[in-house]
């Protein structure tokens, strides 16, 4: 039963990341509309995306378990 528990759990932070990811994306599409052709706003918003790929990719390295040998 506990491994149910866990694997539910599981599923659910996994929807849950799944989902801000997808917000973060069409984010990033509203901020490129607004921001238009003025090149401070682009700027300004690929400062932010390359803050956000960084801290994306800290957390990734961070939550993701080695992998493990492949046994033929």
């Amino acid at each position: 039963m506990a491994t149910l528990d866990a694997l539910t759990a599981q599923v659910a932070q996994n929807t849950s990341v799944e989902q801000s990811a997808v917000t973060l994306i069409k984010g990033i599409a509203t901020q490129l509309a607004a921001a238009g052709t003025d090149p401070a706003k682009l700027a300004d918003l690929s400062n932010q995306l390359n803050a956000s790929a960084t801290a994306l990719a800290a957390a990734v390295t961070a939550n993701t378990p080695a992998a493990a040998a492949h046994k033929p």
